[in-house]
């Protein structure tokens, strides 16, 4: 680790292993925001759809995955758990310590692929599936030998799909219970506010589009307004007004600690699936 050789941030090229719809969000992002140009972006693929979709807003797609190590300074690893660690162990003799490398694959410790790549210039990340719409919630966790110019460099590749946040790895579990499943919780959420409308007799669309927007507006407050969530409640529930009688109604049945549980669940059951 002795002499990291930094990566200039605006000339990089950037190559992703894996040419999914995680990759291609990811991709679309850092194009958008002007951060690189897709001229400095790579993958590899052979299928026709999934050429096309990266090839359509200009982003080199080669044949072979040694093409994109061998032409980017910084490799993101984004392929299905259970085939990352062949396909790193394929490229290691390809992968040295000038290039940053990069997960976002989901469970896969940075201990084993560090191991697997032979080095531990490595950053893991993990995004949600908001990313494809430029939303995303994503905390990344730096290797041994990666720098702080090398976190910084990552943060900012990433927020060009979302919000980025920087934390251990141990917390991980907790993260993918949260913000990893949490986007499941809040389409249920949405899905029922708008049967209730329906309940209460507005048309179905009606309905799913107010119940949709008023999520989206409510969480653009929690993150804008500069309150705490509860007094955002009190500022809507006024004295014996609807609001608060809808309130009761959670409160009878604990709706607080059903997310709650959602979330130690999802936690604990990722515990349960990450190898070691």
């Amino acid at each position: 680790m002795a002499n990291v050789i930094p990566i200039p941030s605006d000339s990089y090229n950037l190559g992703f292993i894996g040419a999914g719809k995680l990759a291609e969000s990811i991709a679309r992002g850092v194009v958008k925001s002007g951060l690189l140009p897709a001229s400095q972006i790579r993958t590899a693929h052979l299928g026709l759809g999934r050429r096309t979709a990266f090839e359509s807003f200009g982003v080199n797609v080669l044949d072979h995955n040694r093409q994109v190590v061998e032409e980017s300074d910084v490799v993101i690893f984004s392929v299905k758990p259970q085939v990352v660690k062949d396909v790193v162990l394929q490229l290691k003799p390809l992968l040295s310590e000038k290039q940053l490398l990069v997960s976002v694959v989901a469970g896969v410790k940075l201990k084993d692929l560090q191991e697997w790549a032979g080095h531990s210039r490595f950053i893991r990340v993990m995004p949600n599936t908001p990313a494809a719409v430029g939303t995303a919630a994503s905390v990344i966790s730096l290797g041994a030998a990666a720098t702080k110019d090398d976190g910084e460099l990552i943060a900012k590749l990433f927020g060009a799909i979302g919000k980025v946040w920087t934390a251990d790895e141990k917390l991980f579990d907790a993260v993918t219970g949260l913000s990893g499943s949490g986007p499941a919780y809040i389409y249920l959420a949405i899905e029922a506010l708008a049967d209730g409308g329906v309940a209460a007799g507005l048309p179905r669309e009606l309905a799913l589009g107010l119940a949709s927007q008023t999520v989206l507006g409510a969480a653009s407050m929690a993150v804008n307004a500069g309150k705490h969530p509860g007094q955002l409640k009190d500022d809507v529930a006024s004295p014996g007004g609807t609001t608060i009688a809808g309130i009761h109604e959670l409160e009878k049945s604990g709706f607080r600690g059903i997310l709650m549980n959602a979330v130690v669940a999802a936690a604990k059951r990722g515990r349960e699936l990450s190898p070691n």
